[in-house]
């Protein structure tokens, strides 16, 4: 058993205050009759609020995956190029990309059927960290580097500025980039307004996640954080 209040509260995400007033008010029904204040519910009660039934919680899943270059991240077949529900077992088809990966970057790429969290982890406004290890097909001169990362490039979008760190000592063609957007080819497009191409884009990065040991193609079910 549970307290109304107490029930009523967690699926609102209201105070039990706000949910006492409710109850006072008559706006809550448990088994068509009113109850009392401090009433206690099971989950086989049928309970509505002004007229609209409470149903249990949606069960949410969040999950990890590994993309492979190649595979998009949509449902439907972009010419020859597969998409990821071709490597996700059927339970998983429902899940949505939380933003995108597009076909030729690989890396970590969470899927899951929570808009409340795909919100949180892509606005702009929660400021989420996203890491990538790219390799360019030349060195990047350091006038460039400056350029991006410390003035940032203005693209038709806007302007775009990225944390820049060598991954190997002496290497000036693999970079660690790092950003709080994710705007549509963004690291592409930098690097292209410079004359640069990017050979390869992988994420290892994104929020609180990390890719760690997952191989490519391989997913794992997380928490939401």
């Amino acid at each position: 058993m549970t307290r109304l209040n107490k029930f009523i509260a967690a699926r609102f995400s209201i105070g039990r205050r706000a949910a006492d007033d409710l109850i006072a008010r008559g706006d809550v029904l448990v088994n068509g009759a009113r109850p009392e204040l401090g009433a206690q519910v099971s989950e086989t009660d049928a309970i509505t609020v002004k007229g609209k039934p409470l149903v249990e919680e949606q069960a949410y899943t969040y999950l990890a995956f590994n993309k492979p270059v190649s595979y998009v991240c949509s449902r439907r077949q972009q010419g020859d190029n597969p998409t990821i529900y071709a490597i996700l077992p059927q339970k998983y088809h429902h899940l949505k990309p939380v933003g995108r990966l597009d076909k030729d970057s690989s890396g970590l790429l969470l899927l899951t059927n929570d808009g409340d969290f795909a919100h949180r982890m892509t606005h702009p406004s929660f400021h989420k960290q996203k890491s990538y290890e790219v390799t360019l097909d030349k060195p990047l001169q350091p006038l460039h580097r400056q350029m991006i990362s410390d003035f940032g490039l203005d693209l038709p979008d806007g302007k775009s500025k990225l944390a820049l760190e060598r991954l190997h000592d002496g290497n000036d063609k693999a970079w660690r980039v790092g950003m709080h957007e994710g705007r549509n080819r963004q690291i592409r497009r930098t690097f292209a307004a410079l004359g640069y191409d990017v050979v390869t884009l992988h994420r290892t990065v994104f929020g609180p996640y990390r890719l760690d040991d997952l191989k490519p193609g391989a997913y794992a079910t997380v928490d939401a954080r």
